[in-house]
């Protein structure tokens, strides 16, 4: 078998409209700079597009469509089965960077290639088939219009291949359309409607013609053990192993960020009905995650009608079950199975659902949608997919649905992008993060909500560091989304370093709320710097780490402002800035400004939200 020593340095570009293929170079020093994964393809697009990133149209021949294997992809490092897509978004008409498991990351990398670039548009419908340094174009026309699973059973996948897959949704341009690699989901901002816009069905990947072997292999090797251990005796960790991300339900009911009738309520005790320890004892559930992985945070159980099905995520949970009135956890399972099938963002479809469901209780828009009706879901659900009827409509997303028909104060989302299931009422923090993040509402942009509430580090209902912190945990996950490894991951090696695992809790909590800069200082995560360094000989320290990271999210941050992207789009729905009135017992909206004016201060942006041309010089960001 051939072996790739580190990386490779060596993408695939390959244009549709041509029906042509080529191998381009990664230039080394971006290599040094960008890490790989969202770095690299980030990158890659602003070279590609820097005079004209404002004039491309997502679902147009001229947008590309990026996929990037992380450095430790195919090494066999801790829960390193991740790869990167990146674009520009439809949904939200400016960039978006996902994050993915599934086969499709191990296969292209030892395939013998580092990134993928997808260009042009195929006249008519086919699939691609990567496999021995060829690439096959293949017809698929029969396979235009099946389901996911569908489409993928056909093409006789071995535990050694991978692929991208879209659905009927992505086929027919929903802009929340996702992209399926085995069952995990490249799942913000519509990059599946980019793939069917390009009338590109899937891509095959016959993988294993190489191993992958670090440059410095004893490093490696131990480095490996110090990140399984600290993974294997990290609370969080073990939380995500038996539960799944649902364990975060029953802190969220008396936290206050279950995000309930379209985010008008933040609590109800019905919740715990749908949280992973209930789950886990009704479906009999058993992990179901990505390879290799140590937190195994994705689980299978058999539902009532017998079939065994992936148990949803957190963010699914919540906005199709309290969002929209409903307490049925068979009812949430038959519905993120559709949607998996269909290659729908079960968090954009359901934010959408639950404001046409308050836009129609309010006179705005005639819909057949209502809280607590559950018995139509699966009919729209499909009609959105195959755009027929109100399904056309509500494809759009719930951004454009409020400029259509109004009700902008409820529609819940930042710069286009629908937001997860916590509610930033109950983690001021987590609402900093949502109104900043570069590709909209994401809620693992920086994730302040665990040390707010998980780890109860962070006040919840104060401003007080919470800008130093969702800079700190940008720079860190950008980097991290980067190498590329799983984002669970990123608390275990954090917490679990003696320093910090052997502080008391009380003396951590105000350290980092009075003091946070020194706080970060006793942070160690050098497992992360030295695996890198270990898999490709180049040296990183973790101000190394954190400085890529930095680069890797103001660059994103400039091209967003090069796409229009400014200070008046920094901000959260006005339910969570002036409806403090709910069901908990916390009367607080979110005091979102001086937040975000301390953020621009440490980010090194003017109060336009762009960042200084000497912000992007001290980063080798090239205006």
């Amino acid at each position: 078998m051939k072996e790739i020593i580190g990386v490779t340095n060596k993408l695939l570009e390959i244009d549709l409209t041509m029906k042509k293929w080529q191998v381009l170079n990664i230039d080394p020093k971006d290599r040094r700079m960008y890490l790989g994964g969202k770095g690299l393809g980030l990158k890659i697009y602003y070279d590609r597009f820097k005079s004209k990133l404002n004039d491309i149209d997502p679902l147009g021949s001229e947008n590309d469509l990026i996929f990037m294997a992380g450095v430790l992809t195919g090494t066999g490092a801790v829960c390193s089965a991740r790869f990167a897509g990146v674009t520009k978004s439809p949904l939200t008409g400016i960039m978006v960077s996902s994050s993915c498991g599934g086969p499709f990351g191990g296969a292209f990398k030892t395939a013998g290639y580092d990134g993928l670039i997808i260009k042009g548009t195929s006249s008519s419908p086919l699939y691609l088939e990567i496999s021995d340094g060829e690439v096959l174009f293949h017809d698929a026309s029969q396979l235009w219009g099946k389901m996911i699973d569908e489409t993928q059973n056909t093409f006789n996948l071995s535990v050694k291949d991978g692929d991208l897959t879209i659905g009927p949704a992505g086929e027919n341009k929903v802009s929340y359309a996702n992209i399926a690699s085995g069952h995990r989901f490249l799942g913000r901002a519509g990059m599946g409607a980019v793939m069917g816009s390009k009338k590109l069905k899937a891509i095959v990947v016959r993988g294993r013609s190489y191993r992958v072997r670090p440059v410095k292999e004893e490093m490696f090797k131990t480095v490996r053990r110090r990140a399984s251990a600290q993974i294997a005796r990290n609370d969080f960790a073990g939380k995500y192993r038996k539960y799944g991300t649902n364990s975060n339900v029953i802190p969220g009911i008396s936290a206050g960020y279950v995000p309930v009738t379209n985010f008008r309520y933040r609590t109800d005790e019905r919740f715990k009905n749908l949280s992973g320890e209930v789950m886990a004892e009704k479906y009999q559930t058993k992990t179901s995650s990505c390879s290799p992985c140590s937190i195994q945070c994705g689980h299978k159980g058999t539902y009532s009608d017998g079939i065994v099905k992936q148990i949803p995520e957190y963010e699914t949970i919540g906005l199709w079950g309290p969002n929209i009135d409903n307490y049925d956890a068979d009812k949430i399972g038959e519905w993120n199975l559709l949607m998996n099938r269909l290659g729908l963002d079960t968090i954009s479809a359901g934010g959408t659902i639950s404001w046409a469901m308050e836009a129609g209780e309010k006179g705005l828009r005639k819909t057949v949608l209502k809280f607590g009706k559950t018995d139509n879901i699966g009919t729209i659900l499909s009609d959105i997919a195959y755009q027929r009827g109100e399904g056309e409509d509500l494809g759009l997303g719930s951004a454009l649905l409020s400029r259509k028909y109004g009700g902008a104060d409820f529609a819940i989302q930042v710069k286009g992008l629908e937001m997860a299931a916590y509610d930033p009422r109950g983690a001021w923090g987590q609402g900093l993060s949502y109104a900043v993040a570069n590709r909209g509402a994401c809620h693992l942009s920086a994730y302040p909500l665990a040390l707010e509430v998980l780890f109860g580090f962070l006040n919840p209902y104060s401003t007080r560091s919470k800008a130093f912190w969702v800079d700190f945990f940008e720079n860190f996950n950008a980097a991290l989304n980067s190498l590329q490894t799983c984002q669970f991951t990123a608390f275990a090696y954090i917490m679990e370093p003696p320093l910090v695992r052997y502080t008391p809790n009380f003396l951590l909590k105000i350290a980092m709320q009075y003091l946070p800069w020194v706080a970060a200082l006793v942070l160690d995560f050098s497992v992360l710097n030295k695996t890198y360094e270990s898999i490709t000989g180049i040296s990183l320290s973790m101000k190394d780490y954190m400085k890529a990271g930095k680069r890797i999210h103001v660059l994103e941050r400039y091209i967003n402002t090069q796409m229009g992207i400014s200070s008046k789009d920094d901000t959260l729905p006005d339910r969570f800035l002036n409806e403090a009135d709910t069901n908990h017992p916390v009367k607080k909206t979110v005091d979102l400004k001086p937040m975000v004016e301390k953020y621009y201060k440490i980010k090194g942006y003017n109060s336009e939200g762009i960042p200084k041309d000497k912000t992007l010089s001290s980063l080798g960001i090239q205006n």
